[in-house]
């Protein structure tokens, strides 16, 4: 039968990045340029401190440069005409370089008034309004990339030699039942937790709405792939643990899904443009305000209304050498004076579909990591093991004939009672070696072939190669090569063990 060897544990959706927006200086809210729970682009303008101090110390650096630059050439020319000595050049050149640095500084003060989306995604729900006074490191607004998801799980330490990246992960959440998603590991933590002995996990997985779970008999979340049943020749409605088995078998997604279970990731739209360009992407917030260099003069104020405006719309700020309103050209309605903007993008899937997104980040998921999947296992029910002395044993049913001739005077001096005419069948203990255990099936990796019969109770009463037994079928296995794990006999006489045939 097909076995799957898997791990299974609990985890966390996370989203692909995430972010908490803290302001570097403190500051009062002047501009909100984002809605709640609306998605926005990387370099979008999302919370205006005021900055008219540090426009003022950009345009007071300004001055002093451009004044530092006219006593330079200045002396320049002096020295070319032998006035003045060398050195007062060399101090005029220091001097435009001091100024020079001082108006960088003051625009990197000027810089962090403005904070800017890192990445695209979606806001949160902000936790200041326009006015207020804001500390340095005070919360703003959480920013999420939700394209994609992480889910973070641990597993034992035992399971660290089996781990690979790009294994595959089945998840099952408990906000979305019947639904069955699937992740590929990315990361492993090279650090194991002292504490619970464990391996920190990551896996990405596609933000969908996944496939539809497998019927009952299978892992909660589908078990992978789920293949049309157990291996070939398997009974079809087997029950029991063999049913159980065969439900959930598989590793490969199902080839006939439905188009939906395929998870893919789609492709991001290209920003529109015009006045509706907003509602997609922003041009990114003035970083270089000012004449760091070019602007000065009182068209300041207005031209940071303007990129403000424009981080919200969609639209570039026009050149404001010549205009000082920084009045736009088919720009959207830009920020009213309340600094609210003009229109809300709406949160939206990973896609751009405008639905929005199935997964997100805190669900708790149900996660079971795939190993391996063999499907040509040998399997025996769990009852069928006989551990002594640290091995594992297995008593198979046999044919008289097939007894080995050492067997017969095994485990004694004395031999075995000669067999009575009619008997049919003789036990014979086999030393076996296993794997994976799933769901009441063991793996018999050696000692056992396919189609043998084991017992599966009343061990006790066979205490030496050679006893006899008479089988009462409970169960006929369907012809074939492999027969249903679960179909069961049982020999007869008083209190006989019934016995399962070992199936694949």
């Amino acid at each position: 039968m097909l076995l799957q060897d898997d791990a299974q544990t609990v985890g966390t959706l996370r989203s692909r990045q995430s972010v908490m927006l803290r302001p570097e200086v403190p500051g009062r809210v002047k501009v909100l340029g984002f809605s709640d729970g609306a998605k926005v682009r990387k370099g979008q303008m999302l919370v205006q401190l005021d900055d008219a101090l540090q426009r003022a110390e950009v345009r007071q650096g300004m001055a002093q440069v451009s004044i530092a630059k006219a006593n330079l050439k200045r002396n320049q020319e002096l020295v070319a005409q032998n006035f003045v000595a060398q050195r007062v050049l060399e101090e005029s050149a220091a001097s435009l370089q001091v100024v020079e640095a001082q108006l960088a500084l003051s625009c990197a003060r000027l810089a962090r008034m403005v904070l800017l989306a890192p990445f695209d995604g979606t806001v949160g729900i902000r936790m200041v309004n326009l006015g207020d006074f804001v500390k340095d490191g005070a919360d703003l607004v959480n920013l999420e990339d939700i394209s994609s998801m992480y889910v973070d799980f641990r597993l034992p330490e035992r399971f660290q030699g089996k781990l690979r990246l790009q294994q595959s992960v089945e998840l099952a959440l408990d906000a979305m039942p019947g639904r069955a998603f699937k992740a590929r590991i990315e990361a492993l933590d090279p650090l194991l937790d002292a504490n619970g002995r464990s391996v920190g996990v990551r896996a990405v997985l596609p933000n969908t709405m996944g496939e539809a779970a497998q019927p009952a008999g299978g892992r909660p979340g589908g078990a992978a792939g789920g293949a049309p049943g157990a291996a070939p020749g398997a009974a079809p409605g087997a029950g029991g643990p063999g049913g159980a088995a065969a439900g959930k078998a598989g590793g490969p997604p199902m080839a006939g899904g439905p188009p939906s279970a395929k998870p893919a990731v789609r492709p991001k739209p290209a920003a529109p443009a015009g006045p509706e360009a907003g509602r997609s992407a922003a041009a990114p917030a003035s970083s270089e305000p000012l004449g760091c260099p070019p602007e000065a003069g009182p068209a300041a104020s207005a031209a940071a209304a303007t990129d403000a405006s424009a981080a919200k719309t969609g639209a570039r700020p026009a050149n404001r050498a010549g205009a000082p309103g920084g009045a736009t050209s088919g720009a959207a309605p830009t920020a009213s004076a309340g600094g609210r903007p003009a229109g809300r993008a709406g949160a939206q899937g990973p896609g751009g579909t405008g639905e929005p997104a199935p997964l997100r980040p805190g669900m708790f998921a149900r996660v079971t990591t795939v190993f391996s999947i063999n499907p040509e296992a040998l399997v025996v029910p769990e009852e069928a093991i006989v551990p002594q002395g640290g091995r594992q044993f297995v008593i198979k049913v046999v044919e008289p004939s097939e007894l080995p001739a050492p067997a017969v005077a095994a485990s004694g001096a004395v031999a075995p009672p000669a067999l009575p005419p009619d008997t049919k069948f003789v036990s014979l203990r086999q030393e076996v070696k296993l794997g994976a255990r799933r769901q009441g099936k063991v793996q018999v990796l050696d000692g056992l072939s396919e189609g043998q019969t084991v017992v599966i109770a009343g061990q006790q009463r066979l205490q030496r190669d050679g006893t006899a037994l008479r089988i009462i079928e409970l169960g006929r296995p369907p012809q074939g090569a492999a027969s249903a794990a679960s179909a069961t006999a049982a020999s007869a006489p008083a209190a006989a063990p019934p016995a399962s045939a070992a199936s694949r």
